[in-house]
């Protein structure tokens, strides 16, 4: 009999299940994982469960294990920790973090995984990929010592890049969100935190990741002269405005994308996926990105835990998953 898996599978926009899937046996240069835990990424993932991805997006958005096609029905997700059962000797018991959907165990190439640091436990290894966003914007925006800096959205990218900017020498930080709670957030992360209407101004440089148009014509009024707004945000089907008008030429003003998708042009040569990757795994070994998983539910809870996170029932940062097989 072939062995088999449990993953979840988004039927159509809003409506999930936890369906069997057929588990192959791994070929001479593949593992197979057992999962520990996932984490659902409470803006992209809930995003794609109600629907939200342009269609001139689709092929951009693929996950790289995803199944399906947008809207659905797709198995979808990209924060996977678990360990290898089977595979070469190097790997095998390693804990390993892999941008593999919600599953219960799976087979992947050998070079698709990426071992945790035995300084990092498994939990907080979800966060792998919000780390590696929050670098590679990083790298994008090239703060210097003694800058001034706004990061506005207090969500899981937000978040991780203020505490990596936490890190740098004499810089002004404030993690900015109209949500007072992540009060609490930003002090664990080690970063002043401002409501929008407080937020200090003249700043060099300013991250944006609300996904909100308030939040970056926000972002602009912060900037000094010849400040630059760094858009992490990702607003999928939404249509925004933003004011152009007014002082923005005058302020010479910089508003610059930044996306995860690519390596950073300021590191492409000499970096790759998998550098950048691992830096964000050595990152992690800081117990201060604790503060930005704030939920956690069974596997087989999926189908109801998604629907409650698009709607804002269940509040969120990253919500982690756990499984059984994290017992044995």
């Amino acid at each position: 009999m072939p062995r088999v898996a449990c993953a979840f599978w988004l039927n159509a926009p809003g409506h999930g299940e936890i369906r069997t899937v057929p588990l192959p046996d791994p070929g001479p240069d593949e593992v197979l994982v057992r999962t520990l835990c996932s984490g659902v990424s409470r803006g992209t993932e809930t995003l794609v469960f109600r629907g939200g991805v342009p269609v001139s997006q689709h092929s951009m958005m693929r996950a790289p294990f995803q199944e399906g096609d947008f809207p659905g029905p797709l198995k979808y997700g990209y924060l996977n920790v678990g360990v290898v059962e089977e595979g070469p000797s190097a790997l095998l018991g390693r804990t390993v973090f892999c941008l593999y959907p919600h599953q219960t165990h799976y087979v992947v190439p050998a070079s698709a995984v990426t071992p945790v640091p035995d300084s990092v436990p498994a939990p907080r290894a979800v966060l792998a990929g919000t780390v590696e966003t929050a670098v590679n914007a990083l790298w994008d925006a090239a703060p210097l010592v003694g800058d001034r800096i706004a990061v506005i959205g207090a969500g899981m990218v937000g978040c991780g890049v203020a505490a990596i900017l936490a890190r740098y020498p004499a810089v002004r930080v404030q993690l900015v969100d109209a949500d007072p709670a992540r009060a609490a957030t930003a002090k664990a992360l080690g970063v002043d935190f401002a409501l929008p209407q407080d937020a200090l101004g003249d700043c060099d440089l300013v991250v944006h990741a609300s996904a909100t148009e308030e939040g970056l014509a926000r972002s602009l009024e912060l900037l000094a002269p010849e400040g630059t707004v760094i858009e992490l945000s990702w607003y999928g089907d939404r249509q925004v405005s933003l004011p152009l008008g007014e002082a923005f030429h005058s302020r010479r003003l910089v508003v610059r994308s930044s996306q995860v998708g690519a390596v950073s042009p300021a590191r492409r040569a000499r970096r790759t996926f998998a550098d950048r990757l691992a830096l964000a795994l050595d990152l992690l070994a800081d117990p201060a990105f604790d503060a930005l998983i704030t939920g956690e539910s069974a596997f087989e809870e999926l189908p109801e835990v998604l629907p409650r996170l698009v709607s804002g029932d269940l509040p969120a940062l990253c919500h982690r998953i756990r499984y059984a097989s994290a017992d044995g």
